[in-house]
């Protein structure tokens, strides 16, 4: 996840480090933080990969500042990403809104199509948080616990509405109308 970002960021415009982790912490928020002790390796690989490269710039005051962008490499990456996102991309919520940021810079609609495909048949596979003895899925009208029922009936809102969207964004995108 923290290299997708790093390379959709950066297909975006050159940046500074610290410009970077605030637009890293900007998308995962509270809920995956990014520290200065990921970043900063993750930078150096990617450099040493050949998918970014450092240039110095002036900075405010006497300091020179690091300017991150992405080469050649580093856009082809980028997009051999987004076509084929690993299954844990597509199955994790907080991964797959990673891809879905990054997701038009995927320049061919039936590609873009394809991953909300695999998103959406993720979703359309039985799952829950919970299960009975014999290890079927408990349904919200079966959890006795009114905070487990809560999180079931939460979750069951938030993925009918992120099959309308895909449903619908498919739609579009194999109609030609998105983009």
């Amino acid at each position: 996840m923290l290299t997708l970002a790093i390379l959709g960021f950066l297909h975006d415009e050159p940046l500074h480090g610290y410009e970077l982790k605030a637009r890293i912490t900007g998308l995962t928020g509270h809920v995956r933080p990014v520290s200065d002790g990921a970043l900063y390796p993750a930078i150096t690989r990617l450099e040493k990969a050949g998918l970014l490269v450092r240039r110095t710039e002036p900075g405010s005051g006497a300091v020179p500042r690091q300017v991150l962008e992405l080469t050649a490499e580093g856009r082809a990456e980028l997009a051999r990403r987004l076509a084929d996102p690993a299954e844990v991309e597509i199955s994790d919520q907080i991964r797959f809104f990673t891809v879905v940021t990054f997701l038009d810079r995927l320049s061919d609609p039936a590609e873009q199509a394809a991953v909300l495909r695999r998103r959406l048949a993720f979703l359309d596979a039985p799952s829950s948080f919970f299960y009975d003895a014999e290890g079927r899925p408990v349904t919200a009208e079966q959890e006795p616990s009114p905070f487990r029922r809560g999180m079931l009936l939460v979750a069951r809102a938030s993925t009918a509405a992120e099959r309308a969207w895909l449903t619908e964004t498919i739609a579009e995108l194999e109609s030609g109308g998105a983009s």
